[in-house]
């Protein structure tokens, strides 16, 4: 059983095992939808802390087959539970079920969090209350093809929410894929960066954030794993005046937001001061047609309204087809990235891919799409 299971969404594995790598995690495998790492437990702090493009970083306490409900009830019983939290502490627990005997995953639910309960009960005469909303300990049930893995999520909750949008435009792209996207251009962190269909902001933010060395998880106010009894604040500690000493005030360069939805400028505006980066990024409400370049050569990236996101298929075509015009037009010596669930629309900006990768916008199956030196 791996120490450590750090998920992300399909696609942005390699870009997840990276950042672990940089962060001198070594002992990595990846997986399907994440990957596993051997590690200690300041180093579970650091990476919940410091991916960027993780959603959660769970910690596997039992892997066992399971044919029918009682099973599962049986094994998570054999697990020490309250070595964890009080009884007066809360719990919750998750569960997703795929190709097993069992259908039912409210049913893996069930068990398992009576399970968890009695033996706080046999044990202390009182149980922990269910507290779906903000528990103190949340355990996550995967059963796959009759194997079933419980993990405690030692995030507490999904670290995508950085906590710095509070308002967006209509169909926002999560934090932790849009920093993992950015990951893949292989942006330097030190050259200018535009989206020229910023929406609510968040391509832009999430390369400030880089830039500026802020890294995602200084704005939780507190993970799972502190609420445990395990929790070693020391080590915690010296790792977040680590992390505090690394942040840079300014950058010599900017990264530009723009958008022809006065509504979707004010609310990047709004989440760039939300998120500390407002001194590096400049947003404005501006046609794609209008675009000008930075004073220097950078990257574009950009999520444009797709498929199952909005609008029909002929206006798409067309504001594809003028990304393609601004782009040849404009920003030759420039590289642009773009994500599209469409091949038809890619096709429509008229120049040919350099690169393209499989991702995953939620339920959504995406290109991300890599056109070199235009």
């Amino acid at each position: 059983m791996p120490a450590f299971f750090a998920t992300t969404p399909r696609g942005l594995e390699k870009v997840l095992q990276s950042e672990l790598r940089a962060l001198g995690i070594e002992k990595t495998t990846v997986g399907i939808a994440g990957v596993s790492f051997f590690s200690n437990w300041a180093d579970c702090y650091k990476a919940n802390l410091e991916l960027v493009s993780a959603s959660r970083v769970l910690y596997p306490v039992l892997d066992f087959p399971a044919y029918e409900p009682d099973q599962i009830y049986h094994s998570v019983l054999k697990h020490d539970w309250t070595k964890y939290i009080d009884p007066k502490q809360t719990i919750a627990v998750d569960s997703s079920v795929r190709d097993s005997i069992i259908k039912d995953l409210r049913i893996c639910a069930l068990k398992t969090k009576d399970a968890v309960v009695d033996q706080f009960r046999e044990k202390f005469g009182i149980r922990p209350d269910v507290n779906t909303e903000n528990p103190d300990m949340q355990i996550s049930v995967r059963l796959v093809k009759n194997k079933c893995t419980v993990s405690l999520d030692t995030s507490g909750g999904s670290l995508h929410l950085r906590g710095y949008r509070d308002r967006g435009a209509p169909a926002p792209l999560k934090e932790n894929l849009a920093a993992a996207l950015i990951k893949m251009t292989g942006w330097d962190q030190n050259s200018p960066l535009i989206d020229p269909m910023c929406g609510s902001g968040t391509f832009c933010i999430e390369a400030a954030l880089m830039a500026l060395k802020i890294p995602p998880g200084s704005f939780r106010k507190k993970f799972g794993f502190q609420r445990w009894k395990t929790f070693q604040p020391e080590p915690y500690k010296i790792i977040v005046e680590d992390i505090n000493q690394r942040q840079l005030s300014d950058v010599p360069f900017r990264i530009y937001g723009y958008d022809v939805e006065g509504r979707a400028v004010a609310a990047s505006k709004a989440h760039s001061e939300n998120a500390g980066t407002q001194i590096a990024t400049l947003f404005r409400k501006q046609d794609i047609l209008e675009l000008v370049p930075a004073p220097s050569p950078g990257i574009i990236i950009t999520n444009p309204p797709y498929g199952e996101r909005m609008g029909d298929s002929t206006q798409l075509v067309a504001l594809y087809s003028k990304l393609g015009t601004v782009l040849k037009s404009k920003f030759r010596g420039w590289q642009a990235y773009v994500l599209a669930s469409d091949s038809e629309l890619i096709n429509a900006i008229g120049i040919t891919p350099e690169k393209s990768w499989r991702v995953f916008n939620g339920a959504i199956e995406c290109q991300f799409v890599k056109f070199g030196n235009i």
